[in-house]
């Protein structure tokens, strides 16, 4: 009596199991072969490939092999000079002295006072949480980050 348990409860896991595993490889199903291929390729190409236990990219361990990443376009003259100006109008600016205050934290009534966003009442949180559970848009494995209504979708209604 107890080996049958035992096996049965084995099948059950071994089921939940290949259920997950199937599920994560959902995210790949809407590419064609043809463009995994030229993703992998890419990635070999820049070392953008893990390597080992670390989890460290090619690229990292042997920066000189491949080519370097060009850096993003940074902000404009103007664009600097503009945003020193109003970060100095509302006390944003560089820390006042020694002690690293910002101008309006120390002198609070000499600029604007800064206003909070309002946020969600309890109410629109609670109709927020009954819809997702009504969709299966929650998330149903931490790890995955997998939701009910992809991996059970006959379920839960189609999102319109």
């Amino acid at each position: 009596m107890k080996t049958s348990y035992a096996v049965t409860i084995a099948l059950a896991l071994a089921t939940l199991g290949a259920t997950y595993a199937n599920a994560a490889d959902l995210s790949a199903a809407g590419k064609t072969r043809e463009q995994v291929r030229t993703e992998l390729l890419a990635a070999q190409r820049s070392g953008d490939i893990t390597y080992g236990e670390t989890g460290a990219k090619l690229n990292e361990l042997f920066p000189g092999q491949y080519p370097a990443k060009l850096a993003s376009q940074g902000l404009t003259r103007d664009q600097v000079k503009a945003e020193l100006f109003a970060a100095q109008r509302s006390g944003e600016a560089i820390a006042y002295g020694e002690i690293g205050a910002k101008r309006n934290e120390l002198f609070p009534g000499q600029y604007p006072a800064k206003f909070a966003d309002q946020g969600l009442t309890r109410d629109q949180i609670k109709a927020e949480l009954f819809d997702a559970l009504r969709s299966g848009d929650t998330i149903a494995n931490g790890e995955t980050g997998v939701k009910l209504n992809e991996l059970f979708p006959n379920r839960y209604s189609k999102k319109s």
